[in-house]
């Protein structure tokens, strides 16, 4: 697996290559069949990775948390969600939340989330590659790839799976 501190550079010289993969895709895949395949990658391979040991998702994004994530969220931190809200976050056009600061404000040095159990889905899913319609977040899965050095990982396999060769042009 490639090294968290290594992935962004490796991803970068790889960034045509995957994106023409993206369009090999969308042409040759079936999309279920793709999902299938993702989830099958996404468990095998997170399932030996120690998220904590990289953390790139939230060094790089600020946590996104919905209005049903605040209660929670607050009472895990001793407040109301107004005070919540007004320590940590900022509201968003779509009426979601995100914390104030990149890295995310809720990282530890350790790895680990200050949220703990209650830490929302879009930041336990990521890099949402168990979610269905992976076809129609190809552009999304590239941009990750950068990112998560277990998603770079499945998109190395799928390309083998598929049997795909890049030819430069």
């Amino acid at each position: 697996m490639v090294s968290p501190n290594e992935i962004a550079a490796l991803a970068a010289k790889k960034e045509k290559e995957n994106y023409t993969f993206r369009t090999y895709l969308k042409s040759h895949a079936d999309p279920k069949k793709l999902d299938r395949q993702f989830l099958k990658l996404h468990r095998e391979l997170f399932a030996k990775y120690d998220c904590n040991a990289c953390r790139n998702c939230c060094k790089r994004y600020c946590g996104n948390l919905s209005e049903e994530d605040l209660p929670g969220c607050a009472e895990s931190f001793g407040m109301t969600p107004e005070e919540f809200k007004t320590k940590y976050l900022h509201k968003c056009e779509d009426s979601t939340y995100n914390a104030i600061h990149t890295p995310c404000d809720f990282l530890q040095e350790d790895g680990s989330c200050m949220l703990g159990d209650q830490k929302p889905d879009s930041c336990a899913d990521f890099p949402y590659t168990a979610r269905p319609d992976r076809i129609g977040s190809l552009y999304s899965i590239i941009e990750f790839a950068a990112v998560c050095p277990v998603l770079y990982e499945m998109l190395e396999r799928l390309k083998k799976e598929y049997g795909f060769v890049y030819r430069r042009r």
